[in-house]
Parts: structure tokens; sequence; C-alpha cells
């Protein structure tokens, strides 16, 4: 199989510690180079300990699955002969207490909009199977305990 790797990294830059306003901002340095400003969600912890410019782990988590899914999307419909011109996905996720009573990401909510051109174009049948088919395979939503439902828009 593969591994995967990513670097998260915080530093307190001399700001008090033991009163717990200290900023949550942090990054995550992935191998290819891409650096993205990480912090804790400002439902979970307010500003200005986070900051809400920066993507919060549950807004990579739902973005993740999201992301997932359209990539093995874009791979069968490719594979079908279908041209897609643009994938759009306003993706939520909802955080709640699990069969086990723990807080966690309890829902994930797939709304792609795909547009396709060309002279062969997926029928309402063919589009949900593709959606189907992507759902089944994609890793991270096997990866988690969460529901991912998939309604396209």
């Amino acid at each position: 199989m593969s591994e995967h790797v990513a670097t998260v990294e915080w530093s307190r830059g001399g700001q008090p510690f033991s009163d717990n306003r200290y900023s949550r901002a942090h990054d995550w340095r992935f191998d290819g180079g891409a650096v993205v400003r990480g912090s804790s969600a400002p439902s979970s912890v307010p500003e200005p300990m986070s900051d809400v410019a920066a993507v919060d782990p549950e807004e990579a988590l739902v973005a993740a699955v999201s992301s997932c899914h359209m990539l093995f999307f874009l791979a069968y419909a490719g594979k079908a002969g279908f041209v897609v011109d643009r994938y759009s996905d306003d993706a939520v996720g909802r955080l709640g207490k699990d069969e086990r009573g723990k807080i966690s990401i309890t829902e994930v909510t797939l709304r792609p909009a795909v547009v396709f051109s060309g002279e062969t174009r997926p029928d309402a049948a063919a589009l949900e199977a593709l959606h189907h088919r992507a759902h089944e395979a994609c890793y991270i939503a096997n990866s988690i305990r969460a529901e991912v439902t998939v309604e396209p828009r």
C-alpha cells in the first residue's frame, strides 16, 4: 500500500500558556510543499484563540471526504466516456454525539453538481451509478465512522 505524511507544527511564541488563552493557529505541511494554516474551530475555541481564516480539522475532514469522492467520480466518468467540465460540491459535516456518546463528525453530506459536455452525457441512472461507485471506492469515506450521504444537485 502507500504511506501519506503530514507535518503539523505549532509554537507558543512567547504567549502565556497556563491561562488557556494561547493561539491554536498552526501549520499543516505536506510533502509536495503545500502549507495550510490550521486552527481549532471557532465553535470549539472562541476568537482570538482560534483563527477563523484557517482550516479547522472538522472542515478538513469534510473536504477530504468530498475531494476523495470527486477524484473517484472523475476517474469513473472518464472511463465511461463522459466529459466533465466542472465539478462543485457544497459538502457539510455535522458534529454531534455518536452511538458511543462521544462528540464526533456523525454525518457528512456531499452535494456535488457536475457539468458535462460532449455528445455522450449520463442520464439520471448513470449519474447515480457513478456517484455510488465513487462513494464505495472512496478511501476516506471507508475510513470514517460517520454516515456519508451523496445528494447530487
